[in-house]
């Protein structure tokens, strides 16, 4: 296997950012959805996290529940410091001051009436103790929302480039060859010009006895488009230069590679270069198959349809087999 590499006339890189070294992977160096398939050990937990990146790449819903989760047990935390410096000093409150329930209740919405600064102006602080409490958690109110403010801005704010792939890589006939075909496109109303595509290929090999990651940097047949306006098909030719040329059916779908794209352009209504990246592996791979038109022109003629839901639409295609295929030790 490794002697076939020789001969091939496509070059491995080791500037991938990925290790070569033998045994390391156990898994895609890529998720589906772009993001790293990595987990860093070896220092503290609070020196790994940037608490921004964090917050900012979280999913919505994780970001609402995280706000009302600080929001509630600040609320708590304050409500037991109005009950340690008593809540007779909290004038105002109705019911019984010796009922702990009460007490903490009332305690509870004063904080909460303090944090957010709205200060209905039932229940005051009466006393040194309580009034810094009081001061305290006003402070604290301000930073925090404004903090939360900031991140909601750059959470809206922030450019992606919201492009969906499709879910399978294919094996197409091409040109009298075969042909490596993903799918892609912009799901968003946005428009994405100037778009360039990059294909990496990691392939596990077997050299004197290990395991190793040979890294790849195969052409793409248009590796750059001008608009991103419909849907963009990804060809690279299984040809004299690619590193699977040799590789017939079986060995392809047995081997341990994991392709990766990244595309990058420019996005026009946020003024801003956007990327995103993707990848595939053996198993999300079909042998034999070509991809079907996802778009088509109105009934009036007037505009033209992109179906998004048939982005991974193919159907059975025959390819041509290679002259001779190695096998896979």
């Amino acid at each position: 296997m490794a002697d076939r590499f020789r001969r091939n006339k496509t070059n491995t890189v080791d500037n991938t950012g990925f290790s070569n070294t033998s045994g390391v992977r156990g898994a895609r160096l890529i998720n589906k959805d772009g993001t790293l398939n990595l987990r860093k050990t070896g220092l503290p937990f609070w020196e790994q996290i940037s608490l921004f990146h964090t917050l900012i790449r979280m999913k919505s819903w994780k970001f609402l529940l995280s706000v009302l989760l600080f929001y509630a047990v600040t609320n708590v935390f304050f409500a037991f410091l109005y009950i340690i410096v008593g809540v007779e000093n909290l004038q105002g409150i109705v019911g019984d001051n010796n009922d702990l329930s009460n007490g903490f209740q009332q305690a509870f919405f004063f904080s909460s009436q303090t944090l957010t600064t709205v200060g209905y102006g039932h229940i005051s602080p009466v006393g040194l103790s309580a009034n810094i409490v009081a001061a305290i958690e006003s402070f604290v109110g301000i930073l925090s929302f404004a903090m939360v403010t900031g991140l909601l801005y750059g959470r809206f704010t922030l450019p992606k480039a919201y492009l969906k792939f499709s879910e399978n890589i294919i094996v197409a006939p091409h040109k009298g060859y075969r042909a490596l075909m993903i799918r892609l496109a912009s799901y968003k109303n946005n428009h994405i010009t100037d778009v360039e595509a990059k294909m990496t290929v990691a392939l596990r090999v077997t050299e004197n006895g290990k395991k190793v990651s040979k890294f790849f940097t195969p052409k793409l047949e248009i590796d750059r488009i001008t608009s991103l306006a419909l849907s963009w098909t990804l060809v690279h030719l299984i040809n004299e230069d690619s590193p699977f040329y040799e590789m017939g059916k079986e060995e392809l779908l047995q081997s341990d590679f994991e392709i990766m794209y990244h595309i990058r352009g420019f996005d026009d209504q946020f003024s801003n270069n956007v990327q995103q990246r993707s990848s595939y592996t053996e198993a999300e791979m079909v042998y034999g198959a070509k991809f079907l038109p996802a778009f088509y022109s109105s009934e009036d003629g007037s505009t033209t349809v992109l179906e998004l839901d048939k982005l991974n639409l193919y159907e059975p295609a025959a390819v041509p087999e290679p002259e001779r295929s190695y096998n896979i030790p």
